[in-house]
């Protein structure tokens, strides 16, 4: 897990050239304008889901964690909790590989509270929890960047 803020990226140097590509895009785009949807950047190695909800209490959330994908959360508009564990950690449920969706049950070992231009990089032993209310329920709108996890390797690797 990587938690930072977007005006702070030079302290970010060791993120993997796949995931800088995530807020090169961002700066690039104005997200807070898009509708909510998922729009390809690089076929189906990086793609970004804009998404808009209201954050509600933990019992109304599930926790998830991806083998597949890396998350790359940016908050664009409001505020959330996300709460945090380790997948080892957890009790694992049904893997959904069509939707690269990991179900789990547990308690969080920590949350970080996102607001505009914070950011949570996710990896596939870090199960997580968004949605989550900071304060009271407000609506929200982020990115969430998908950036496969073959591709972090293999780049990683040259």
């Amino acid at each position: 897990m990587i938690f930072g803020n977007i005006d702070n990226l030079e302290e970010f140097s060791f993120i993997e050239e796949p995931v800088k590509r995530c807020f090169e895009y961002l700066k690039d785009h104005e997200l807070a304008s898009y509708k909510k949807g998922s729009y390809e950047i690089d076929g189906d190695r990086l793609f970004v889901n804009v998404a808009e909800y209201e954050t509600t209490a933990p019992d109304n959330r599930f926790w998830e964690a991806h083998k597949e994908y890396l998350d790359v959360h940016v908050m664009l508009q409001g505020e959330e909790q996300i709460d945090v564990n380790f997948i080892g950690n957890m009790k694992l449920k049904e893997y959904v590989k069509k939707d690269d969706f990991l179900s789990m049950e547990g308690e969080k070992n920590g949350s970080v509270i996102l607001r505009p231009k914070d950011f949570l990089v996710c990896y596939p032993s870090d199960g997580h929890r968004t949605g989550v209310v900071a304060g009271r329920p407000a609506p929200l709108k982020k990115a969430i960047f998908k950036v496969r996890v073959d591709w972090v390797t293999h780049m990683s690797a040259e």
